[in-house]
């Protein structure tokens, strides 16, 4: 077999490991096909200026707003809303789910109204926050726990769930008690899968700060696009969208070097 059939037979093979520099080239070359694509369809004139902007139409934009400090305003009280809402519902949901995950009295008393609660649409309760809440910072917060908590508990509690009861077992034969099986069995065996979800978690939160700052917001992300489409300005609305897409992937890989940090073990 010829080197490059057998690293084609690699690439192809489920879950082997693979050169860090082939890695970093197939993932080049996946934002250079979607930044060709858009810049092809853009400054080929197939797709109208109104419809989608040139990439140096958005760069423009995010010097025009950068220069009088506007953009950096907007992009801080984004910041702010999502960590603050991530921040509250993950310090409940992690106990909670914890608490659900491993003791049945608990699962029997939340699970049915969590499950009926998290597939209920954020968007139809911001009517409803504004009327109980108001329209400053906390009804934004408040957008963004609804968006995230239930889904947390509910995946916090299935890796609870997954804790080996081997292994539980094992701890209470060496004599440990019930408190010392929830703080040092438990507690630190869901850790890696407790991370995993407050990553997914956080991407949602992202995708959930839109929906917070589009009804009564006068800064964010969010009130930019919404105020950039009432005047027909799209690289605002692009520059918008991707600024949002890079924070994700910046606090995606934040979680990644904790996971890596603390749980090192697991991996």
């Amino acid at each position: 077999m010829t080197s490059k059939q057998n690293w084609l037979s690699r690439c192809l093979t489920p879950k082997v490991e693979l050169p860090a520099k082939l890695i970093l080239s197939a993932s080049t070359l996946g934002w250079l096909l979607v930044l060709g694509l858009w810049a092809g369809l853009s400054y080929g004139g197939l797709v109208p200026a109104m419809f989608l902007p040139t990439p140096g139409a958005v760069l423009e934009a995010a010097g025009r707003l950068g220069a009088d400090g506007t953009l950096g305003k907007h992009v801080l009280a984004s910041v702010e809303v999502v960590l603050i809402g991530f921040i509250l519902s993950s310090l409940v949901a992690v106990p909670l789910g914890l608490l659900m995950g491993s003791f049945r009295i608990v699962q029997a008393l939340l699970e049915p109204l969590v499950n009926f609660i998290r597939y209920l649409p954020v968007t139809s309760f911001v009517p409803l926050f504004i009327l109980w809440i108001g329209i400053g910072l906390e009804q934004r917060v408040t957008v963004i726990i609804f968006g995230v908590f239930f889904q947390q508990l509910v995946m916090i509690a299935d890796v609870s769930k997954g804790v080996s009861k081997d292994l539980i077992n094992a701890s209470y034969t060496l004599g440990s008690n019930r408190r010392d099986v929830i703080f040092h069995v438990l507690g630190p065996a869901s850790l890696p899968g407790v991370l995993d979800t407050l990553r997914v978690t956080m991407g949602w939160a992202w995708t959930y700060l839109v929906v917070a700052e589009l009804v009564a917001a006068s800064s964010g992300l969010g009130y930019i696009s919404l105020k950039a489409m009432r005047g027909f300005q799209v690289d605002v609305i692009f520059l918008a969208i991707a600024i949002i897409g890079l924070l994700g992937l910046v606090t995606d890989q934040l979680f990644r070097l904790l996971r890596l940090k603390v749980a090192s073990w697991a991996q």
